[in-house]
């Protein structure tokens, strides 16, 4: 691949992982409006289907992530993408469509079923870019996927304000077919040589599972994704509580979230590059306590200036977590087990998806709100023990040796 070929390709995919994510979760801010005004729910069982549909796609996903890796290293990572992309386009159109809770019900789960393109997409990066830009390219990548899932919420409530509910689930297509065929359109890869032997996908996760590095990424990617979610369900309420007066609740909280998401943006390319130069270790361990500590604040703003502030702060800090542990996967495999190895990883961010907001819905009905940001600090600093506590792996190289 030529010199300057590989950073248009990144550049491509960050477009289009962003727009794919965003669209994952950009049903949120509206959802239980949506089923109360358009599918007829009781206002009673609103906040449950809100819980079950919004998690069912990640808990789809995350199981069909590992195979969509493991076809991706077998028949190319862009056909992936290119499945994925055109499968996600017609399934987010059905949800304009729906007319009962299962029918949306159906249609998330169809999401994590088709989904495929952030592995893929991953995984061509991982392949493509030169070793010493590697920090930076899965930092930018992986921030992509974080960012578009913040910015999902605050896209979902201007379209839904504008468009209508039932139209921002086309628009949410349309931005997927624009990615897809901007990737048709400029992303190649080099083919890659077959792997003398073909796993299963229970032998890529007895791998990982036997792997000290890799499944401790996996693990901390699981609680981070955690982390980021479990306010979800309920941060519409709590910023109404916080700015006294439930009108404008939906736009203020998707304008919060999407502050963590440009701390982020700003805050990844700095991270990989420490990463690089000293290393993806102890890039790790400052991101999780820095992250676990400010979670833990977020108990003291009174206002929404305050809240808001901290939430960006998290942001700088959570820009960290993702390209450490992926740079700590691809030391730790070759480029034969690259599609599988971030099948891996998506299924732990998916994971992390799913249980954030279950979490944080059950919490909240037990529990204060405010109570549930100690919790999830807590659980980032407790990884950052794991990650003190650690002897240090030899560099893998090749996938069988893990």
């Amino acid at each position: 691949m030529e010199s300057s070929s590989w950073k248009r390709t990144v550049w491509i995919l960050w477009f289009g992982t962003l727009l794919t994510t965003a669209s994952y979760t950009m049903v949120v801010p509206f959802l239980p409006l949506y089923l109360i005004q358009e599918l007829g729910v009781a206002k009673s069982d609103a906040n449950m289907w809100s819980g079950v549909i919004f998690s069912i796609s990640f808990l789809v996903g995350g199981i069909m992530a590992p195979l969509w890796g493991s076809l991706a290293d077998k028949h190319g990572k862009k056909k992936m993408i290119l499945r994925a992309g055109f499968s996600l386009v017609f399934v987010y159109s059905l949800g304009a469509f729906v007319q009962d809770p299962w029918q949306l019900l159906a249609v998330r789960a169809l999401h994590g079923l088709v989904a495929g393109f952030v592995p893929a997409s991953m995984a061509i990066v991982a392949s493509t870019t030169p070793e010493k830009h590697m920090g930076w390219s899965l930092g930018m990548m992986q921030t992509a996927g974080a960012t578009g899932g913040i910015l999902g919420p605050l896209m979902g409530g201007v379209l839904s304000e504008v468009f209508g509910m039932r139209l921002a689930f086309i628009a949410s297509s349309l931005s997927v077919l624009f990615a897809t065929m901007l990737v048709l359109r400029y992303v190649q890869e080099t083919p890659a040589l077959p792997a003398k032997e073909r796993t299963r996908i229970l032998d890529d996760i007895k791998i990982a599972w036997t792997n000290g590095p890799i499944l401790r990424a996996l693990t901390i990617l699981v609680v981070f994704q955690t982390a980021m979610a479990v306010l979800q369900p309920v941060l519409t309420l709590y910023v109404a509580d916080l700015q006294g007066k439930i009108e404008g609740s939906v736009l203020s909280s998707g304008l919060i979230f999407s502050l963590s998401g440009i701390a982020m943006i700003i805050a990844a390319p700095y991270w990989g590059r420490w990463g690089q130069s000293h290393s993806y270790r102890s890039t790790l361990l400052i991101a999780l306590v820095g992250a676990g500590v400010l979670t833990i604040l977020q108990i003291f703003p009174t206002n929404l200036t305050q809240f808001s502030a901290l939430r960006f702060a998290i942001g700088l800090f959570m820009a960290g977590i993702l390209p450490s542990c992926n740079a700590i996967v691809v030391e730790n495999t070759t480029a034969d087990f690259r599609g599988r190895a971030f099948g891996l990883t998506t299924s732990a961010n998916q994971f992390g998806s799913m249980i954030g907001p279950l979490l944080g819905g059950f919490l909240s009905g037990i529990i204060s709100i405010p109570f549930t940001f100690v919790l999830t600090g807590i659980l980032l600093i407790l990884n950052a023990g794991t990650v003190i506590w650690q002897r240090r792996s030899p560099r893998v190289q090749t996938a069988k040796s893990l």
